[in-house]
């Protein structure tokens, strides 16, 4: 990197593609890489600066790519890596950047290192996972439960112990305390930054490291459950033994310390738990460039207080951290569908693009967030993720928001696949079709474009400080203040109109959103609407 330079990653918008369901150019109902680069004119067309890709490794799929049986290769169903060398080639050619995600903590069961660590307490590899004895009674090492639910440990009757997985029993953990595994997992790294990739998302980043003594995780206090610890018997417990450890911070390092072999690369990690120990993974000179918590995909309130508070409370400690801001990806409800509820809210889903668009931190974008989709309630029968097999009816898992992308309102498919499409695509999803919004200059998809053009064309919202300005009820104001600009941001999340004395000396609005009316100082909003001014 140029002395001086902005590293490109920096308030850049990255635009999520989960692969599975982004497009199908054989007709066998399941997205491939060919289909992505199909694409790829769309995604410069909403202006996105890079791509992120989900798994599109080899995968028996019983957690759709995250439980990896061959790193270095292209899901059969995918396409090949020749597909995806062509794919980086027509991307770059576009100026787009290509990142990918990489699963090291764990593999699928039936990757070669597994097949060959279950085999004995004494091969080569016997030690790449983690492995325990039962205690006395047969019962498992320890209290530890799988994200998914259930105890996190699997019998093996042919090494007659038990092995660890965060996830499902089909995804046995990594153990990073084996130098051995550390470096394969980095010569993984290497093997796709020789292809050309830019960069890495990397799953579950705060649990590469687990405690070798496998000491029991203490509960949760009583004091602290909130509801959705409730709703799911790992979160009443603090995972402090099994991941989140202090010690996580030296896996981010080894991460760093390959990118940095190569030029103008990016590294950013999904932080589920404890967010509090962020700041020891990301951010700085020698950890991971950057990285997500789950405070406001999580969220189902759009309370002002709640970005308020991440950016005042969570992130103001972290002087060496430049954010990543999301609202949405392939593990949680849709936005609209969690702040607004129902089969679609044009009107919620221009506001939060146009929030998300404007508040600090490099975007990521979700594919189908810029058409406004929601959620999609599924029946049983739908169901293929195996968290909404375990919890249906009450929780129906993520299915219902990685369904295929609808490109073409009346086509077979939906304009996704000529055959049958892996999930269901609703009618309220192909009303929003592509081609729907490309023709009308009032859509989601519309705004979305205008929304990312004006961000670009604003330095201050790229790369300016955020601070925050009192409001009362549902206003949410801020400031963003650099690169030459002074920019002031209010918006009315609620579904009342809202009033707002503006500070004195403020200049013109230079973005609206919705009925704003302006009389000298004061401001009248309608319901979610806001407006961007120059200070």
């Amino acid at each position: 990197m140029a002395a001086g330079k902005t590293e490109w990653w920096k308030g850049a918008v990255i635009y999520q593609i989960y692969p599975r369901s982004f497009r199908d150019t054989n007709g066998d109902g399941v997205g491939d890489l060919k289909g992505i680069e199909e694409k790829l004119d769309y995604v410069a067309a909403l202006g996105a600066e890079a791509i992120w890709l989900s798994p599109f490794y080899p995968s028996p799929n019983r957690d759709f790519g995250y439980d990896v049986s061959d790193y270095c290769n292209v899901a059969p169903e995918m396409g090949t890596l020749a597909d995806f060398d062509r794919l980086v080639k027509e991307a770059h050619g576009r100026g787009i950047k290509v990142i990918v995600d990489q699963v090291l903590a764990h593999t699928s069961e039936r990757h070669p290192w597994f097949q060959e660590s279950q085999l004995s307490p004494s091969n080569p590899k016997a030690d790449w996972y983690v492995w325990a004895d039962a205690k006395e009674d047969g019962t498992v090492p320890n209290n530890w439960l799988s994200a998914f639910g259930g105890q996190a440990w699997a019998w093996n009757p042919v090494r007659r112990q038990y092995y660890h997985h965060k996830f499902l029993k089909s995804q046995p953990k990594l153990n990073f305390h084996n130098e051995e595994v550390v470096d394969a997992c980095m010569n993984v790294l290497r093997f796709w930054l020789d292809r050309g990739v830019d960069g890495f998302r990397l799953d579950v980043a705060n649990a590469y490291l687990h405690d070798a003594k496998l000491t029991d995780n203490p509960p949760l206090p009583m004091e602290k459950r909130e509801f959705m610890d409730w709703a799911h018997a790992p979160r009443l417990q603090q995972h402090i033994h099994d991941s989140n450890m202090p010690e996580n911070e030296w896996a981010m390092k080894r991460v760093r310390k390959v990118l940095d072999e190569y030029d103008d690369r990016l590294a950013f990690g999904e932080f589920s738990e404890r967010p509090e120990m962020f700041g020891l993974y990301a951010g700085g000179p020698e950890r991971l460039h950057t990285g997500y918590t789950f405070d406001f995909i999580e969220d189902w309130s759009f309370e002002p207080s709640v970005f308020r508070a991440y950016y005042e409370k969570r992130l103001a400690p972290l002087k060496d951290l430049f954010p990543c801001v999301t609202f949405s990806n392939h593990d949680v409800p849709r936005p609209v569908t969690r702040w607004g509820g129902g089969q679609g809210d044009d009107t919620l889903a221009k506001l939060a693009l146009t929030l998300l668009l404007t508040l600090k931190g490099n975007v990521l974008m979700y594919q189908g967030e810029e058409l406004g989709l929601p959620e999609v309630d599924l029946d049983w029968d739908d169901i293929r993720d195996p968290v909404g097999d375990l919890y249906y009816p009450w929780m129906k898992g993520r299915d219902g928001c990685r369904t295929p992308m609808p490109w073409e309102a009346k086509a077979p498919g939906a304009g996704f696949t000529s055959g049958k499409p892996w999930l269901p695509i609703p009618d309220y999803h192909k009303v929003r079709a592509v081609d729907v919004q490309a023709a009308d200059e009032s859509s989601v998809l519309a705004h979305a474009r205008e929304a990312v053009a004006f961000r670009k064309a604003h330095p201050a919202l790229r790369l300016g400080e955020i601070s925050f300005l009192d409001a009362d009820g549902k206003l949410l104001v801020f400031t963003r203040e650099g690169e030459g600009e002074n920019l002031i941001c209010v918006f009315n999340l609620g579904a009342e109109a809202a009033s707002y004395a503006l500070p004195k000396g403020t200049g013109e609005p230079v973005f609206e959103l919705g009925k704003v009316k302006r009389e000298e100082n004061s401001l009248s909003l309608a319901a979610r609407s806001g407006v961007i001014l120059q200070t």
